[in-house]
């Protein structure tokens, strides 16, 4: 699956096609990355971080750890070798203070960030993001992404 376009609209109906697109993805993030993930509720972002930290802890030969959503402490952290993954969820955050309290562009030389609900977070930032928006359709019978921001 070549997923260098941006933009392209990627069909992610099936938890097969999910897994297999966030496998290929990990090859487009290295260290220093920060991927921001918008789309409404149950829509796939979770599940797309959890394959994709999945890949990436069998790609370096560990085990597979359990993945979750990390919607009431805000960062789930992973570590894999040398690189920790950083799995943010700011859903219930309210306004642009309560970002500044997570530094979460403090030290990014061994992270890949990954922020699911970014809307809050400063766009002027001086780091370079890749965008991941999901959404439905069909009556919410599929379920599509678009990325943007691979170079």
């Amino acid at each position: 699956m070549h997923i260098a376009i941006n933009g392209s609209k990627i069909d992610i109906t099936s938890p097969e096609s999910t897994k297999k697109l966030a496998e290929n993805f990990t090859k487009y993030l290295d260290i220093g990355s920060v991927a921001f993930f918008y789309g409404e509720v149950g829509v796939g972002k979770t599940t797309f971080i959890k394959y994709f930290i999945n890949a990436y802890q069998k790609n370096n030969k560990l085990q597979t750890t359990q993945v979750t959503s990390p919607t009431f402490n805000l960062l789930n952290e992973y570590k894999v070798g040398d690189l920790v993954l950083k799995h943010y969820d700011l859903y219930r955050l309210k306004n642009k203070s309560e970002i500044n309290n997570l530094d979460l562009f403090e030290d990014t030389k061994d992270t890949i960030s990954l922020i699911e609900w970014p809307e809050l977070v400063d766009s002027n930032k001086s780091f370079k993001t890749v965008n991941l928006f999901f959404s439905y359709e069909n009556d919410f019978n599929n379920r599509y992404v678009r990325i943007t921001g691979l170079t």
